[in-house]
């Protein structure tokens, strides 16, 4: 078996299996959030956490340059002290309901990543979320699990491999950022030392 092949085709077949509504509706709202000035809050345990930083800092800085209206996106699993100081004192189901709990404001989108799709602490902030009137999106794979029925928009990698799934989640937010950069910059320049980087 040529496993470098079938991790290809693999990815390949899951990217063009995403549900392109679904994929839309997120686009939408990215949108609505950087025209309304509304927060966005991401998170997840593992790489799943790794994508949710990943993307902060993209939107941040990447999409954001230029802009005089931000991006305000805000990874709840970066901040490692509150994390622990909340796993130690109540349960590690805790550690993204009690962040949102300081922040979340109604109308707020919260991005939920969870490869299973039924991470408890994911769970429980996308329904605090959905309690107090955020937007609400599900990043998933495999079945889908609990969170694909929670959420208003649900982005699914269909496929029982969670490598696959976490470069398509991946993907999705990159894919997401190129439509919030060609339609809001006039000038596509990331920063002066970034475009002498890569002419």
């Amino acid at each position: 078996m040529d496993r470098t092949q079938q991790y290809i085709d693999d990815l390949k077949s899951t990217l063009d299996g995403l549900n392109r509504g679904q994929l839309n509706a997120m686009i939408e709202l990215f949108f609505y959030a950087q025209r309304e000035q509304k927060q966005i809050f991401t998170f997840g345990n593992g790489g799943s956490g790794a994508t949710a930083s990943h993307a902060a800092g993209d939107f941040i800085k990447g999409a954001s340059f230029g802009l005089e209206k931000r991006f305000r996106m805000i990874c709840l699993n970066d901040n490692i002290p509150s994390m622990m100081a909340i796993a130690n004192d109540t349960s590690w189901s805790e550690i993204f309901v009690e962040a949102l709990k300081n922040y979340l404001n109604p109308g707020d989108v919260v991005i939920g990543i969870s490869g299973s799709g039924n991470s408890e602490n994911v769970i429980k902030a996308l329904q605090f979320a959905n309690d107090h009137q955020a937007k609400t999106i599900a990043m998933c794979g495999f079945k889908g699990g609990k969170i694909a029925e929670m959420a208003e928009v649900v982005i699914h990698a269909q496929i029982h491999d969670m490598e696959v799934v976490e470069d398509v989640h991946m993907a999705v937010f990159n894919i997401v950022k190129k439509h919030m950069m060609a339609e809001l910059h006039s000038n596509q320049s990331m920063g002066s030392t970034y475009d002498a980087r890569i002419q």
